[in-house]
């Protein structure tokens, strides 16, 4: 069977899914092909990790960094239908969301096996449904390829690496002395299940017998199970494309020989009613080939955060090594070393450097093999795939090869598109000229005045805490904490910023302060830093833990503002705190991490002069999430009727309006496989009127819980302005981050 489109998209996984669709909803008619009967690759119901990205389970100093566009839909729809994270039902999210865009054709069980190459060029792509015994020949003047391993870039000879770089070649601290064939390997999970009665387990005989040829046996846990047992890894010093067979039966003896221990040894009495609910066939897989294109990204790149003309996506994983030998290894299952905040992508790592109609995306872009580490995680791969699959857009409409977009105005072009899509690219602000929203005078029924975060008698841990706000260039502001002190004392304030625009890393001291304070309950602190701040940005007013001296605490929410901590525990801290090795290039930092609700709470504080930071004009401003600010529109806690408005002085043609929520971009919703209580985010706007400035409705929402919105009308309306009308919300404060006109 011959199928024609626009774009050929080989592989399912995050990536080539984000990829497709995004190109599909430009337009273009995409062939996506995946040999799994499912999409998702490792996010799948077949392997079911973690989808995992810059927020690192909150595990780091990225704030705000949960990935936007379609990864960022996903993730919240299932987040919302799916809060007792069943892969199963993520599996059909997926594929709902390709399925119900009338521009993909999808192929299930096709695998790429063969290509015809002209002129230099990918001309057709030939693959097999083992299901429906059909043979497919698919041509496209564009080919991505998002699957995995490469098939389509190695078919059709595109350069490509494998194993680590000497340290001498990109000078990279954390590479080898000399190039080793050293890979992260394949991990293989199981699931347990709660029977309420004695169940007895008989291995097969394949079962790893001597359980202590894993050196951290020792470590097995019985409530383990699913990505928690992650360190079940093999296959790092073999081939993992050639002998990936050979590693899943090694996997297969390691796990359930796991659970033969865990079972039968006599060490696990909670472990009798048990039996296996779920085993793993397909290992989800780390890394293979990695292709080659015009620039390659190196881990001075995401350490030093370098910024690129033609970034188009960003990560914020840790540099996340692991040792070859995998399980069997008795180093730690992996080391992880952070940058002190995202880092951008540039396009050029995202096309093959001499196959000049293949674009890459997932984990095969233009990395070394440090740098791989952090870029291969699923939702950077996703937000990876979207800026592909707009690239290709653009390639399409105007029959360019991926490299001619590097042309400053079609660069522009892409970036200003992606963001309008919802992708976030740090440091690169949404300008459009085609928007006429940034020719409107916006307006608000009121706007909220940040003046308390009242104490709601909670009173805060033996720790350093944080207040994490955002604060304009001048005068710093004055401010009180409130405490529970047992002896008069003196109380140690310090304010924090940090050095690289847009990081969350207190790294620049601004100032220090020591209040005398006297013993009582509800003490109120004054800090006034009396500090001249030189930058808009997020600063970290911080007291560092002290005996005797308990901060109070809030359960007010506010977008943009965050109140992070360290513990004071050294076992903790410890870990709190990155320390690399000599000489491997990454710094020194401690890490200031917030709770996850509903456990989050932010210290109790006044503002002595309420903060000006959701203004109206924020919506227009270009950023849709806290980038240095609040950049949100968030009306005052006593509005009934909150509305905003936008007005132009003559009359325009409104086609198309988008409007940009608050889904909290600070949580990670990596909950595929994780559960939570909450299916929307409390600041969501979850019922809203659009109407123009005459009064004509265009449209009213009943139910929302998605980050972006976007009514595309079926006929231009003329009108000289928009109201959106705040009709629901939860019990956050409402957000609106960005509305778009065209």
């Amino acid at each position: 069977m011959e199928e024609r489109g626009d774009l050929v998209v080989v592989g399912g996984g995050l990536s080539g899914v984000c990829c497709a669709v995004t190109a599909a909803r430009k337009g273009i008619s995409v062939l996506l092909v995946q040999d799994r009967p499912v999409l998702g690759g490792n996010a799948s119901s077949e392997v079911r990790l973690w989808v995992l990205g810059a927020t690192s389970h909150m595990g780091n100093n990225n704030r705000w960094a949960r990935e936007g566009g379609v990864i960022d839909e996903l993730l919240v729809e299932n987040m919302w239908r799916n809060p007792e994270g069943n892969p199963i039902l993520f599996d059909s999210i997926l594929l709902e969301t390709v399925k119900r865009e009338p521009k993909i054709t999808l192929l299930l069980n096709t695998a790429i096996h063969e290509l015809d190459m002209e002129g230099g060029a990918i001309a057709r792509v030939r693959g097999y449904n083992s299901q429906n015994q059909t043979a497919y020949t698919l041509e496209a003047p564009l080919f991505v390829d998002a699957s995995g391993d490469g098939i389509l870039g190695f078919l059709a000879g595109a350069e490509f690496r494998m194993g680590a770089e000497a340290r001498s070649e990109f000078n990279e601290g954390m590479a080898p002395e000399t190039e080793e064939h050293t890979l992260l390997g394949h991990s293989l999970y199981f699931y347990s299940r709660d029977t309420g009665q004695p169940v007895k387990y008989v291995p097969p005989a394949f079962a790893l017998q001597d359980i202590t040829r894993i050196p951290r046996f020792r470590d097995i846990r019985v409530s383990d199970s699913g990505c928690r047992l992650w360190w079940l890894e093999y296959g790092g010093a073999l081939d993992t494309v050639g002998q990936t067979e050979e590693i899943k039966w090694e996997l297969w003896a390691v796990a359930y020989g796991v659970w033969n221990y865990i079972k039968n040894s006599g060490e696990f009495p909670d472990a009798e009613n048990l039996t296996l609910e779920w085993m793993g066939t397909i290992p989800g897989k780390r890394e293979s080939r990695r292709f080659i294109g015009d620039v390659i990204l190196t881990q001075n790149d995401v350490v030093q955060q370098k910024t690129f003309p033609d970034a188009v996506s960003f990560g914020g994983w840790a540099i996340d090594l692991h040792p070859s030998d995998g399980v069997f290894s008795s180093k730690p299952g992996c080391t992880q070393y952070h940058a002190k905040g995202v880092y951008q992508i540039p396009f050029r790592s995202m096309y093959s450097r001499n196959i000049p109609n293949l674009l890459l995306t997932g984990r095969l872009i233009s990395t070394t093999h440090i740098a791989f580490g952090s870029t291969r995680v699923m939702a950077t791969c996703a937000s990876n795939g979207q800026a592909v699959g707009m690239a290709a857009v653009l390639c399409a409409e105007e029959g360019l090869q991926p490299r001619d977009l590097l042309e400053p105005a079609h660069m522009h072009r892409l970036q200003q598109d992606l963001l309008a899509a919802g992708q976030h690219i740090p440091g690169v602000v949404f300008q459009t000229e085609a928007d006429l929203s940034r020719q409107a005078v916006v307006s608000a029924s009121s706007e909220l005045l940040l003046q308390e975060l009242p104490s709601c008698g909670e009173l805060a841990e033996e720790r350093s805490y944080a207040l994490l706000v955002p604060f304009q260039d001048g005068p710093s502001p004055a401010l009180s904490l409130y405490a529970d002190v047992a002896s008069s004392m003196t109380l140690r304030a310090e304010l924090w910023t940090s050095a690289h625009c847009g990081n969350t890393t207190p790294d620049v001291l601004v100032a220090t302060l020591d209040v005398p304070v006297e013993a009582g309950r509800g003490v109120e602190i004054p800090l006034d830093f009396k500090a001249q701040l030189s930058s808009t940005a997020h600063y970290f007013v911080m007291v560092p833990a002290q005996p005797d001296i308990h901060l109070h605490l809030s359960t007010a929410q506010m977008p943009g503002v965050l109140t992070v901590s360290q513990k004071m525990n050294a076992a903790v801290a410890k870990s709190l705190v990155q320390t690399p090795p000599e000489g491997s290039g990454v710094d020194t930092f401690a890490f200031w991490l917030p709770e996850r609700r509903p456990k989050a709470r932010n210290l109790a504080v006044k503002f002595h002069q309420p903060l000006a930071l959701y203004r109206p004009a924020n919506v227009i401003n270009g950023l849709n999430r806290p980038w240095r600010g609040t950049n949100a529109w968030t009306p005052a806690m006593d509005d009934n009727a909150p509305a905003l408005t936008l007005r132009w002085e003559e009359q325009v043609e409104v086609r198309k309006v988008s409007i940009t929520f608050d889904t909290d971009f600070d949580h990670p919703m990596e909950s595929v496989l994780m559960t939570h209580p909450e299916r929307i985010m409390p600041g969501c706007i979850r019922a809203f009127r659009v109407s123009t400035a005459e009064g004509v409705r265009l449209a009213e929402v009943t139910e929302n819980h998605q980050t972006q919105w976007t009514l595309d009308l079926p006929a231009p309306v003329t009108t000289s302005g928009l109201r959106i009308d705040v009709l629901e919300h939860g019990e956050a404060p409402p957000a609106i981050f960005n509305v778009s006109c065209f």
